[in-house]
């Protein structure tokens, strides 16, 4: 915790964070924050063990609370349609693909995540991509967790607050990663500290902002608007505990502003990254399915992409906020944010 009495919150960033990188930012007095997204229960229990084993901390698990659509006659051709794309598009560029057809692909829900954490007696919960349901919401509180919603308009923090989730966290449109919005059509596209002001003045609940905070200006911005605690995420991409490779923090660390986007090529849902060639052909193909089924449709390119190295094939998520990326630890990152922002007059 900052000596103005700030708490920092670690972001949970699915494929970069690891047990790793959450252990270390328990270590700084900053609340670290395991991504669990849509694994399945067995997967997260053993995440969640894994972290277990690495601090004796608390720390948040977070999982995506999305509505899964039904596999229609017109979903599954589209997916056909997809994968016959994607397929021939990774051949061009020297990828050789298997993509599983829509039967054969698991699609985890949420609720078996909630008895997995519960099993667990993890006690900080945040989810994103709308809001739980009621009987959730119940188990989780009879069972002492404290819940963080995740919003990016106003109306979706006052839902987040009369369904009694305990704390908001207000994601700004510059945020890395995927818009937490409730839907992921028509998504709010509202500049974080605007939306942060709104906010403040609307709920009563505390709030955690999160989007482009690299610095101390970044940081007590958000504190003179009203949050009770700010995110870093994006910050910590370049770090040791970062779960991504040298090639791929090579492409961050030389990223121009213009190479940033907001797309819904990789997963269905839009996310905040680096525009590459895969971007642009799916893009151009307007052959987009919903999430998750995009989101699998892809899992297979970019796993490969991965391991010949090939950043124009990989989701590279990241905000707007450039920073040096620099390969410190996680634990020496937030102690140099936390220095500056002591120091800073």
């Amino acid at each position: 915790m900052l000596g103005i009495d700030y708490p920092i919150v670690q972001a949970p960033m699915f494929g970069v964070t690891t047990p790793e990188m959450v252990a270390a930012a328990s270590g700084k007095s900053c609340l670290g924050s395991l991504a669990l997204a849509d694994l399945d229960a067995e997967k997260s229990i053993e995440q969640i063990q894994l972290t277990k084993q690495l601090t004796n901390k608390a720390f948040a698990v977070n999982i995506f609370v999305h509505k899964i659509p039904v596999i229609t006659a017109e979903l599954r051709a589209e997916y056909a349609k997809a994968k016959t794309f994607i397929e021939q598009l990774a051949k061009e560029n020297n990828l050789e693909l298997n993509i599983p057809n829509i039967d054969q692909l698991k699609v985890n829900n949420y609720h078996e995540q909630i008895d997995a954490i519960i099993s667990q007696n993890c006690k900080i919960v945040s989810f994103t991509f709308g809001n739980l349901d009621i009987q959730s919401i119940d188990k989780l509180k009879r069972n002492g967790a404290i819940l963080i919603g995740t919003c990016t308009s106003v109306h979706e923090a006052i839902t987040l607050e009369k369904s009694g989730i305990d704390i908001v966290c207000v994601q700004g449109l510059e945020a890395g990663g995927h818009r937490g919005s409730f839907t992921s059509e028509d998504i709010p596209k509202i500049g974080g500290l605007s939306l942060l002001s709104q906010v403040s003045e609307t709920v009563k609940v505390p709030i955690i902002y999160a989007g482009g905070i690299y610095n101390a200006k970044t940081l007590l911005a958000t504190k003179t608007l009203g949050a009770s605690g700010f995110q870093i995420g994006s910050l910590l991409l370049g770090s040791s505990e970062s779960a991504l490779l040298d090639f791929e923090k090579d492409r961050i660390r030389n990223v121009k502003e213009a190479d940033i986007m907001l797309t819904k090529s990789f997963s269905g849902r839009y996310a905040r990254g680096i525009r590459n060639t895969f971007i642009d052909a799916i893009e151009n193909s307007g052959i987009i399915l919903p999430y998750p089924y995009q989101n699998k449709l892809t899992a297979e390119l970019r796993r490969v992409a991965r391991l010949k190295r090939h950043p124009e094939f990989l989701n590279l998520w990241m905000g707007q906020s450039i920073s040096e990326f620099e390969e410190q630890s996680t634990a020496e990152i937030i102690k140099n944010l936390i220095e500056q922002t002591e120091n800073f007059s």
